[in-house]
């Protein structure tokens, strides 16, 4: 299982190289079109669709996302994506509230029409950022991984995910804190996109990532309480050793928005 994980990892990590350093910006936008699909027809099945419900709700999905973007409702919506991660799921999480169908399929394009306009919005402001910010989940992830298999003892939400510990997330700031700091020292010289960005945002650079880190596990909380209602381990099958797309964008979903909005109330890089 483990050889299958890391395969598919190195497939999916040569494939967003590749659309982001060494293709036209469209090869990424139909990229970011096709995870749309991929997620909306995946979300649909946690919220028990049929067949040709699911069909319907990707493309509806796709087409909110392309007639949405770079529009006053976009800004809104990404808007709207923060206050719902921020205060609205920390509270889902603790009172466990259960909801499929319609509903279900609602709170979805918010989740899942943020994404892919964090996408091309962070794209924007040039690939190597757009990595980078992604870079610090995957860090967290496997930091928060390491340091919880090593030293967890509290749980963190044993009723949603019983593995997550508090001492993992603590190793997963600690690490990407160093993480900062080694991108902070790369800017006091550096000319890339991503060292513009880090000298622009100054010391709102460590609060940003800290909060990326925070939103990370409560995004991935969420999609594991999403699937504990569905009944389901994995959101889908598609990906070898790691189940779905969802399972593998659930922190982005959180996460992406904020760093949009952070980036462009502070002006871009």
């Amino acid at each position: 299982m483990l050889r299958t994980r890391l395969l598919t990892a190195s497939v999916l990590l040569v494939v967003v190289g590749l659309s982001l350093f060494w293709a036209s910006p469209s090869v990424w936008d139909g990229l970011v079109a096709g995870v749309m699909i991929w997620a909306g027809w995946e979300w649909a099945g946690l919220a028990k669709a049929v067949f040709w419900q699911r069909c319907l709700y990707a493309l509806l999905l796709l087409l909110f996302y392309q007639i949405g973007r770079e529009t006053a409702w976009q800004n809104l919506w990404m808007e709207v994506s923060l206050v719902f991660w921020i205060a609205l799921v920390p509270l889902w999480m603790k009172r466990q509230w259960r909801i499929g169908g319609t509903p279900l399929l609602v709170v979805g394009l918010l989740v899942l029409l943020t994404t892919g306009w964090s996408l091309t919005l962070l794209q924007h402001q040039g690939n190597l950022v757009l990595l980078a910010l992604m870079a610090v989940l995957w860090i967290s992830d496997s930091a928060a991984y390491f340091t919880g298999r090593a030293w967890g003892k509290h749980r963190l939400a044993p009723a949603i995910s019983p593995g997550k510990t508090w001492e993992g997330v603590a190793g997963a700031w600690l690490v990407v804190t160093v993480y900062g700091g080694i991108w902070w020292w790369l800017a006091r010289t550096g000319a890339s996109s991503m060292a513009q960005l880090v000298n622009h945002l100054g010391w709102a650079w460590f609060p940003l990532i800290w909060g990326l880190v925070g939103l990370g596990i409560l995004g991935d909380l969420f999609e594991s309480w999403i699937k504990r209602c569905a009944g389901v381990k994995d959101s889908g099958r598609g990906l070898p050793g790691h189940g779905g797309v969802l399972d593998r964008i659930d922190a982005l979903t959180a996460t992406l928005p904020l760093a949009a909005l952070s980036i462009h109330l502070l002006g871009g890089a």
